[in-house]
C-alpha cells in the first residue's frame, strides 16, 4: 500500500502554484498574459480554494494501484511538461499510478473509446480518500488527440496545466493553454477541451455551493 506521506507531499506540491497565483496581483506581477480583471478572478479563486483546504481534511480512504486504461498515457504526459512544472511532475510521478483514476460519464455513441482515454483522480472531495464537503482537488488526464465534449457543472472549476497542451473552449472563445497556465470556469459555464499530439495532465479544483453534482454533457454539444 502507498505511504500516505507521499500523498501529503503531492498535495503540498499541488498547492504551491495555487499559493503563488493567489498572491500574484498582490505583489504587483504584470507578466502573466491575461487581462487584469481575469488575473484578479483567478487569484481570488486560488485564494478561496486554499482557505477551504485549511486545515486539510482527514484521510479516510486508501490509494491502491489503479488499473484504469487511461493510465497508459501517463509516461508520455511526464515527457510533456516544462521547467515551470518540473518540480510538481517529480512529486506526482512516485504516486500517480496509485491515484483513484476513474471516468464518471456514461458512454457516448459519438465519442467511442473516450472512457479509455480520459480519467479523473480526485484526492480531496466528497467521495475521495480525503473527504471534504467544501472543496475538491484532483488531477485530470486526457490522452492525445482527444476531444472532451462540451459539459457543465454547478461547481466553480480551476485548472492548472501540469503537462501537455490542450485547447479550452468556453463562451465561444478557444485558447490553447501550455504547462503553467490557469483556466477558470464559472458555475454552469459550458466548456470543452481538445488535446493535441501530447496527453494532458492538469490539476483541478472545485468550489462553490454544490461540489457533489457531477459534470453533465450538454444536449446541444456546443461550448
Amino acid at each position: 500500500m502507498l505511504d500516505a506521506s507521499l500523498i501529503l507531499q503531492l498535495i503540498a506540491a499541488i498547492l504551491l502554484p495555487l499559493r503563488q497565483r493567489a498572491t500574484l496581483t498582490a505583489v504587483g506581477q504584470d507578466d502573466v498574459p491575461q487581462d487584469d480583471a481575469l488575473q484578479d478572478v483567478v487569484a481570488q479563486e486560488a485564494a478561496r480554494v486554499l482557505a477551504l483546504l485549511n486545515p486539510l481534511p482527514a484521510l479516510t480512504g486508501s490509494f491502491p494501484r489503479s488499473e484504469h486504461p487511461s493510465t497508459r498515457h501517463l509516461e508520455s504526459a511526464f515527457a510533456s511538461g516544462d521547467s515551470a512544472t518540473a518540480a510538481l511532475l517529480a512529486t506526482i510521478r512516485p504516486v500517480v499510478f496509485h491515484l483513484p483514476w476513474r471516468y464518471s460519464y456514461a458512454k457516448r455513441s459519438d465519442a467511442q473509446g473516450l472512457e479509455d482515454n480520459m480519467a479523473f483522480a480526485e484526492i480531496i472531495g466528497p467521495e475521495a480518500p480525503y473527504v471534504s464537503e467544501r472543496v475538491c482537488l484532483g488531477l485530470t488526464l486526457i490522452g492525445p488527440n482527444t476531444f472532451y465534449p462540451p459539459h457543465l457543472h454547478p461547481a466553480i472549476e480551476l485548472y492548472y496545466v501540469v503537462a501537455g497542451e490542450a485547447t479550452w473552449t468556453a463562451n465561444g472563445v478557444s485558447i490553447r493553454n501550455p504547462p503553467g497556465a490557469f483556466i477558470l470556469h464559472g458555475s454552469q459555464v459550458v466548456h470543452a477541451m481538445r488535446t493535441h499530439q501530447q496527453p494532458l495532465l492538469a490539476v483541478y479544483t472545485w468550489s462553490g455551493d454544490d461540489i457533489r453534482t457531477t459534470s453533465a454533457y450538454t444536449k446541444l454539444g456546443k461550448a
